[in-house]
């Protein structure tokens, strides 16, 4: 690479072998890396260069060349022999016309053994003058990045679904007028620019582009796709929008991304139970001309008939439910809530109680629960001068429940009933409340004496006893009384005299969930610890779907927790995490409990204690973390044990290490090479100690992975029989054979971690990637301390897209 810096500029005083022009290397030449696009002779440069170095020339991996050379056509002969070029930018508007207007390049086609550059991921053709994508580009095996924006394609190609390994396309600013139904076979596309084209019609296979995570269709004229007029985007979870024409004035370019519910912002009221992720859509603020409808999937609720389903947004300061309707699909179980909105924000979907709406006006009006049509709320003529909004709603309490978190059986209670409305000032006539009596009272057999009105705050946190306030009518099945102001109310018949702290607990109660803490080890990898928070009434079913992969201690005793509540798990006694992890604080894992969510993560363990000579029996711990926001501050300190906040502790065993490997392969495994490198320095690399790692983790599923990662069934017999009676050495025999046949293969990572998800091994899958993630974030990191990466660069930003 020295030689080629020195023959782009001049290589000695005399001028020998010099092309005329300013010694340049460093700006243009990085490792690597060929940037020719900023000479306007950068062609000419690119062909001497091939003619006299090019045994160095095939090994670059990132070339830029501008279209708007007059040499680009002989150029692009010579492109073929590049085998190692991984990025390619063919960009025009380097050059401009009298006018001075940027001119597209003189690309209007690639020769047919272009297709031949398999290590190629990234290819840049904007600018220029494309009205056909060139087939020859459907040919590249490695292909993640393609950009022909602002060109003149009119169609793609029918088997555009070729490039089935695709993450971001753009076409912006071309006359796309449709597009193949192919296009749906980019399983893999996660950002798709199709904005300012001449679409009409988007086929019904968009739908499924599952990770797909950004669709601009902005600057189209969608005129019909299927089912319906106007613009139809499916994203991914499920989620679909439709947009009518005219919904936005101006081009948008649409946004979102599925958020974990944190509780420090997303308000849950009392009684509502989380039904999804939480979903933001961009731009926000931007008022639409007409209403833009939103379906989002969520987990159907469990008490269907005492709780509704609606979508919550984030509105202003607060939040707001929608109007929503659902439709719940009998044969697949899924769920979907739908919407309609004027802007973009948050959203998310949440079961409420039932709640029932009038207008209440000067005449007077008559408001009933539709969960129980017993109870009614009264509005005399004259209630109020100008006409207000009341909502209603009502949780029923069984008796069962009453008995069991009183332990007293003379205590019943009726429905809770809750009033609010949209004024501050209290009503000018008294309103008639009509509540059932409590389970097993009559008109006929009523103790005065025993019944009590009660009266509780927004927050449920004091109730009063209000029956010597208000005057109480009775019939056989209903007691009448009159209030001015809405809360909650309540009727309680018991023995008891103060009954407001009773009634605290009990609604206390009524919002937690019985829980269990389960921790499972992965029978293949005792060191995969599945960690979970489960409702009581789900833990068997859940136990039984993990018994075939998982083993474990019985779950943990009884706990409640409320909707919200953050907890957390510790391993201790010799046991901790073995990995960094943006949800693990201070050592410890952290949760938020939702009930109707998968409270649920696995992990990796580890302990510095040698297992060589004995096994490890270790812990984990959970304890509480941040309860949600008014809930009341005795109901988090009321714990028992000596430390206030543990909840429960489960034990882990890591087995004792059976004789293995060492950290280097010696020569009588045939391992004795220089330290492996599998991959490469952009995606990331695989080291001699990254395999030793997996190899640990492969268990008697080697022969399936061997298989699945090319080698032969006589390959595998082999291997068997020279390591018999020894697994270690017949999975580092396989995975290093392997290893040794793929080592200048670029895409052997990627079959490594396709082998493994095919062989059932999505957690060593999980956590190859894990390793390439963290390769890549070092290869950025480093490549922007020695100053090799532009900040405007679109090649660069889109590989980092990969």
């Amino acid at each position: 690479m020295q030689k080629m810096a020195e023959l782009l500029g001049l290589r000695d005083e005399c001028g020998e072998g010099a092309l005329g022009a300013p010694a340049l290397a460093g700006s243009c030449l990085a490792d690597n890396r060929l940037n020719l696009d900023v000479y306007p002779d950068g062609c000419r440069r690119f062909l001497q260069l091939f003619k006299e170095q090019q045994g160095e020339m095939v090994q670059v991996e990132f070339l830029r060349l501008s279209s708007n050379d007059c040499l680009l056509d002989t150029t692009l002969g010579s492109l073929s022999q590049l085998k190692h070029l991984k990025s390619l930018v063919l960009k025009g508007g380097h050059a401009r016309d009298e006018f001075g207007s940027y001119q597209h390049g003189s690309l209007t086609s690639l020769p047919p053994d272009f297709g031949s550059l398999g290590c190629l991921t990234h290819l840049d053709l904007s600018f220029n003058r494309l009205c056909t994508l060139p087939s020859s580009i459907l040919h590249l095996p490695s292909l993640r990045v393609l950009l022909v924006s602002h060109n003149s394609l009119v169609t793609l190609p029918e088997d555009f679904g070729r490039l089935n390994k695709l993450t971001f396309f753009s076409a912006m600013k071309n006359q796309l007028k449709d597009l193949p139904k192919s296009i749906g076979e980019l399983s893999m596309l996660q950002d798709l620019d199709l904005s300012e084209n001449a679409l009409e019609l988007l086929p019904e296979e968009v739908g499924n582009l599952h990770n797909c995570t950004e669709l601009d269709l902005s600057g189209n004229r969608l005129l019909s796709i299927p089912d319906s007029l106007g613009c139809k985007v499916v994203l991914a979870c499920g989620i679909h929008f439709y947009f009518p024409p005219g919904a936005a004035s101006d081009p948008l370019r649409i946004c979102f991304q599925s958020l974990t519910p944190d509780p420090q912002w997303v308000k849950l009221r009392h009684h509502d139970v989380l039904l999804s992720r939480v979903l933001e859509l961009q731009p926000h603020g931007v008022q639409f001309q007409q209403e833009v409808q939103i379906w989002m999937p969520y987990i159907s609720p469990e008490t269907p008939h005492q709780h509704e389903v609606v979508v919550r947004t984030f509105s202003g300061q607060s939040w707001s439910d929608l109007k929503t309707t659902v439709k719940r699909n009998r044969k697949s179980k899924k769920c979907v809530a739908h919407c309609c909105v004027l802007h973009f924000s948050w959203f998310l979907v949440v079961s409420r109680l039932v709640q029932n709406e009038c207008k209440v006006p000067t005449e007077g009006t008559l408001l009933f629960s539709s969960v129980d049509p017993n109870i009614k709320v009264i509005f005399p003529p004259g209630v109020t001068k100008e006409p207000r909004h009341v909502k209603l709603q009502v949780l029923p309490v069984s008796a069962e429940e009453i008995q069991e978190i009183t332990a007293n059986a003379g205590c019943r209670a009726s429905p809770l009933l809750y009033l609010s409305q949209d004024s501050m000032v209290d009503f000018l006539k008294p309103v008639r409340i009509q509540l059932p009596l409590p389970p097993g009272v009559t008109g006929l057999n009523l103790d005065r004496s025993r019944l009590h009105i009660l009266h509780g705050d927004l927050e449920g946190q004091t109730w009063n006893d209000i029956t010597s306030e208000v005057v109480l009518e009775f019939t056989h099945l209903y007691a009448v009384f009159e209030v001015t102001h809405f809360s909650w109310y309540w009727l309680w018949y018991t023995t008891k005299t103060y009954i407001g702290g009773i009634a605290k607990k009990v609604y206390e109660r009524l919002r937690l969930y019985q829980v269990n803490f389960i921790a499972l080890q992965r029978k293949r990898d005792p060191e995969q610890v599945l960690l979970q928070c489960v409702p009581k009434h789900k833990v068997d079913p859940v136990l039984k779907k993990l018994q075939d992969r998982y083993r474990g201690p019985e779950p943990s005793d009884m706990v409640e927790m409320f909707e919200g509540e953050q907890f957390f798990a510790a391993f201790e006694r010799g046991i901790s995490i073995d990995m960094d992890r943006p949800d693990c604080v201070d050592g410890r894992l952290s949760f938020i409990f939702y009930s109707h969510l998968k409270n649920m993560k696995e992990i990796y363990v580890t302990s510095p204690v040698d297992r060589k000579g004995q096994a490890v029996k270790g812990q984990v711990s959970f304890y509480r973390g941040a309860v949600p926001d008014s809930i009341p501050e005795d109901a988090s300190r009321r714990r028992k044990g000596p430390d206030s906040l543990w909840l429960a502790t489960l034990p882990i065993k890591l087995p004792q290490l059976k004789p293995r490997w060492d950290e280097n392969p010696g020569p009588q495994y045939g391992f004795s090479f220089p330290p492996l490198n599998l991959g490469n320095a952009e995606t990331g690399y695989l080291t001699q100690a990254n395999l030793l790692s997996i190899a640990r983790r492969v268990g008697a599923d080697w022969q399936s992975i061997g298989l699945n990662l090319g080698l032969t069934y006589q390959q595998i017999e082999r291997i068997g029989y020279n390591n018999r009676e020894d697994l270690n050495k017949q999975i580092l025999d396989m995975l290093f054979s392997w290893a040794q046949q793929n080592a200048e293969d670029p895409d052997c990572v990627s079959k490594l971690i396709t082998a493994m998800k095919e062989s059932g091994r999505q957690d060593i899958a999980d956590e190859i990637e894990a390793v390439i993630e963290l390769g890549r974030q070092k290869y950025s990191e480093s490549i922007r301390r020695v100053g090799l990466e532009q900040e405007s660069s679109t090649e660069d930003s889109a590989i980092a897209m990969m």
